[in-house]
């Protein structure tokens, strides 16, 4: 019996050694497949919790390279990892693609513009729409690039509201603040009840999100149990009930 008491103590001692605080800096359009994968992975791993940092992803990066403790981060775009790489704040070896989405164009339920094909957004009557920053958001670097590529760009460039995020954005439609808006189709999903999805926008560059882990983290072993379960069976199919594809 005193032996059995021992091996419990053990291992109760072992799994809180190993226990961890990860912290997963995510882009905004992960926010609802991110919390689900969140509360999963912690059932599955007695003792890690796991805290979010949701935001555009260009900030998440500067964040990062400032030295805030993070142990995994998510980009809505290959640009916003790069940059990362670049500053050399990635585990080597860690980096991977885990989703893929599509851009779409939004308009507001009720709204009085005629918004029905993305070629609407030159008309007189829609003053207002929104897109998120191209200089620090990914969806506005792929909204700006399939504007310039359907030659819309320079009609459409005055009547911009940038946005600080995805999220930002998706709020400026559903709240009837814009005439139209660019945002991702998961996005577009958790607001079917407040916005009218017009189109889905081609982009030449696929919407793809990579995953790795932060070299500096506090938690590098913990943040590489993170990512494999967002890239497992069990995660993956938590991506696909919020509308994300596969990588």
């Amino acid at each position: 019996m005193l032996k059995a008491g021992v091996a419990i103590i053990l291992a109760a001692l072992g799994a809180s050694a190993s226990a961890a605080d990860i912290t997963v800096s995510a882009a905004a359009s992960l926010t609802n497949a991110f919390k689900e994968i969140g509360a999963a992975y912690e059932k599955e791993h007695a003792g890690d919790k796991v805290q979010f940092n949701f935001a555009a992803s260009d900030p998440l990066v500067q964040q990062i390279s400032q030295g805030a403790p993070v142990d995994v981060f998510a980009s809505a775009d290959q640009d916003a990892m790069d940059k990362a790489d670049h500053q050399k704040l990635l585990a080597p070896g860690t980096r991977r693609n885990f989703a893929s989405n599509s851009l779409v164009l939004i308009a507001p339920q009720g709204g009085k513009a005629p918004v029905r094909s993305l070629n609407d957004v030159t008309q007189a009557a829609v003053a207002r729409i929104t897109i998120g920053n191209p200089a620090s958001v990914p969806v506005g670097r792929y909204t700006k690039a399939a504007l310039e590529n359907a030659r819309l760009w320079t009609a459409v460039a005055p009547k911009l509201i940038l946005g600080t995020s995805v999220r930002q954005c998706l709020d400026y439609v559903a709240r009837g603040e814009v005439d139209a808006g660019f945002v991702y189709a998961t996005d577009a999903a958790i607001v079917r009840d407040k916005v009218n999805l017009v189109a889905t926008v081609p982009t030449d560059t696929p919407v793809t999100y990579p995953i790795a882990v932060i070299a500096a983290g506090p938690q590098a072993a913990a943040g590489r149990r993170f990512a494999d379960y967002v890239l497992s069976p069990a995660g993956q199919a938590i991506l696909a009930k919020y509308g994300f594809g596969r990588p």
